[in-house]
């Protein structure tokens, strides 16, 4: 099948790109030989350095490994790849949508941020405890401007998942934030509902200053899980 030409800025990029897609979207199934370099070069109108360079990222992402007689194989995404494979993952063939990559990092931030609000009932110290409750007092000052309150409301939530002494839950926060994993799509009537809830807000921060950890979690999840697009019939056959 002819390729479209590759642009010039970013070559190793574009190659990974496209390979990641393929291996994604089943065109290259698990246990398969990925295509030899000099072949992927040709195809592709590149370098080989460049090709070499968008394989060693293959290999960081646990898409692909190098075998024992040096063959390099596809891997089972599902069973190695990590959170980092959402940036900037096509929604191709077998991949996920778009839609479904939203739904699905709006799940995962709402089981993080519940657990999170319940170690930090249970872990932080009393100064950190006082800031959510302070902030969350805040809070209501910021609106009603949406992305004013989703400011003040990713400032808050920092502060709950950096008391929660978590660190794997700061780093999935992070990538959430800063738009590794997206979940920037949610619909605006989920978001502005969660945003919205002023009282929820301050009664998560007083559960967690009064150290009530299954109270904390349980309020996190509702109030988290607004934000959470419903799966359609397509998506869940």
């Amino acid at each position: 099948m002819p390729q479209p030409p590759i642009r010039r800025e970013a070559v190793s990029d574009q190659v990974y790109a496209r390979l990641r897609d393929r291996i994604v979207g089943g065109e290259l199934p698990p246990g398969s030989a990925l295509t030899a370099e000099r072949d992927l070069a040709a195809e592709f109108q590149v370098n080989r350095h460049a090709v070499r360079e968008a394989v060693k990222r293959l290999q960081q992402a646990r898409l692909v490994e190098v075998s024992q007689g040096g063959r390099t194989l596809v891997l089972d995404w599902r069973r190695t790849a990590g959170l980092d494979l959402a940036v900037g993952i096509a929604a191709i063939g077998a991949g996920p949508t778009p839609a479904e990559l939203v739904r699905d990092a709006m799940e995962m931030r709402a089981c993080i941020g519940a657990d999170a609000a319940r170690l930090c009932a249970t872990r932080c110290p009393e100064p950190v405890a006082a800031a959510i409750v302070e902030t969350a007092g805040r809070y209501a000052n910021a609106g009603p401007d949406l992305p004013e309150l989703d400011t003040a409301d990713v400032a808050w939530w920092r502060l709950i998942v950096e008391g929660s002494g978590n660190l794997a839950y700061l780093l999935a926060f992070n990538s959430l934030v800063g738009g590794a994993i997206p979940a920037a799509d949610v619909p605006e009537d989920l978001r502005t509902a969660e945003l919205l809830d002023v009282d929820a807000h301050v009664r998560l921060a007083g559960h967690i200053a009064a150290r009530e950890a299954a109270a904390a979690e349980r309020l996190a999840r509702e109030l988290l899980t607004r934000s959470v697009p419903a799966a359609t019939a397509k998506e869940v056959r």
